[in-house]
């Protein structure tokens, strides 16, 4: 089939959607993009233009120390557009892509309603359409097309709000202090952060004085026991959190034998171990009290933490058990789903999500197969991350270098000493190696004109101390 003669359709003129629908008819397939919007408005919006920008204007730090620098760097790459058009309306902000809202959607929604191939039809969509389709409706997807996906995928599947606790880096965890063991007889699961009674009520303390996250009229917050934010769990007394997610039941301190007063545990999130998410911990504090909180934890007194843990409104797969790497639906292969919709968190990451689900979209509708980018790319870390996380307390991930394999070992020195790099030395590398894996990607496999040459790979130094 000749590229204009496929078709394929798009639910969703956010930022995922409108990135898939220039993504795909860049390869010449035509597509019909729905957007419901102005015809019916969300809580959140307050204009009918594309990729509005609903919250912040920053779509993260720019430059290779950063996670988001490496994704921003891979969607110049290949042309993308919401970095082109954020390029162009960018605002001064240190070292963040930051942009003017109003001129950042308006350049989209040109983009988009200009290209020949694609058609835009506005009002609602209440199901699942036939054949090739991306959906990416984001985080309020109406109520009957979030329906017609429980139908297709399962309804213990589908979230409607989010109840995070934060991730930390396995490398930022002090395992002279913590341990790993599970409760009584169970396999060495987890990662037990030991509290004595002087440290809990320092913890505790600042935990009550932490400022809690203020919803938006529009967010309804309904706690469930099962998902209590730890500020919430903790005004019910002093000793709640410690008899319920912080207990110390059937864990033996391996330095005392005994258990210790209170415990914080870590379960792994991902496969390889490097991203280690907070039992029981669901929180809506501000971000700045929950580090400070969180690194009141012995053992995490130098946490780095990957993705805060948030509770707000948040319609979301459990990605891990619906969609691959390509962001197809293993229910039907045809469909696609991209963004907040797929278990993204921020903007960069719906655009490249949404960059993705349509350039695979259109490789389908062409007789093509679907392609996942290499793992050593930011892109590629978090699709695979998405298809292979643990789905139990499944929640929405942003891009964070946790995603993408860590660096060979240095070569030890002439003396036969190894200097563990920081990360001003690992990640200028791993940003390079991933940029080289992505744009290689793009040219052979998935046959794109890219807009980048590989950059010179960076040199790691080996201590000789």
């Amino acid at each position: 089939m000749s590229g204009t003669e496929a078709t394929i359709t798009v639910i969703g003129a956010g930022l995922a959607g409108s990135e898939a629908a220039l993504a795909a008819a860049r390869l010449g397939v035509r597509v019909r993009l729905h957007e419901m919007r102005p015809v019916k408005m969300t809580p959140a919006h307050r204009t009918g233009n594309f990729a509005e920008l609903v919250c912040s204007t920053s779509l993260g730090g720019e430059g290779e120390l950063q996670a988001k620098g490496l994704l921003q760097a891979e969607l110049r790459s290949v042309g993308g557009a919401i970095v082109s058009a954020a390029d162009e309306s960018r605002v001064p902000a240190g070292n963040a892509l930051a942009v003017d809202r109003d001129e950042f959607s308006a350049r989209v929604t040109r983009l988009v309603r200009e290209h020949p191939l694609i058609e835009v039809v506005p009002g609602e969509v209440g199901a699942v359409p036939e054949g090739i389709a991306v959906i990416a409706t984001g985080p309020l997807t109406t109520g009957a097309l979030a329906a017609d996906l429980m139908r297709l995928t399962g309804s213990e599947r589908l979230s409607f709000y989010d109840a995070a606790a934060p991730v930390i880096a396995f490398e930022s965890i002090n395992l002279e202090v913590a341990w790993r063991a599970g409760r009584y007889d169970q396999s060495a699961d987890y990662i037990n952060c030991p509290f004595t009674k002087e440290e809990y009520l320092r913890f505790f303390e600042a935990l009550e004085q932490a400022r809690s996250h203020t919803p938006h009229d529009w967010e309804k917050l309904d706690f469930f026991e099962g998902c209590m934010p730890i500020e919430e769990i903790a005004r019910r007394g002093v000793d709640t959190p410690r008899f319920g997610p912080m207990s110390p039941k059937g864990l033996d301190d391996p330095r005392t034998g005994r258990w210790p007063y209170a415990v914080a545990q870590l379960r792994q999130e991902d496969k390889e171990g490097r991203m280690w998410s907070l039992v029981g911990f669901q929180t809506g504090l501000k971000w700045g009290d929950q580090k400070a909180v969180v690194q009141l934890i012995p053992g995490l007194e130098n946490a780095e933490i990957v993705r805060y843990g948030v509770m707000h409104r948040n319609t979301y797969l459990n990605a891990p058990e619906v969609l691959d790497s390509t962001l197809q639906l293993r229910a039907d292969p045809t469909k696609f789903v991209a963004g907040v919709l797929a278990g993204t968190e921020g903007y960069l990451e719906s655009a490249a999500t949404g960059w993705l689900a349509g350039t695979n979209a259109a490789r389908l509708a062409l007789g093509l197969p679907p392609l996942t980018p290499p793992a050593e790319s930011m892109l590629g870390g978090l699709v695979r991350y998405l298809a292979s996380a643990n789905p139990k307390g499944f929640q929405p991930m942003n891009v964070n270098w946790a995603l993408v394999p860590e660096l060979p070992a240095p070569e030890p020195g002439p003396n036969g000493k190894v200097r563990k790099l920081g990360k001003r030395e690992k990640r200028p590398v791993m940003f390079r190696r991933g940029l080289n894996a992505f744009v290689d990607w793009a040219r052979e496999e998935a046959g794109l004109r890219v807009a980048a040459l590989p950059v010179p790979p960076a040199e790691v130094a080996v201590s000789t101390d």
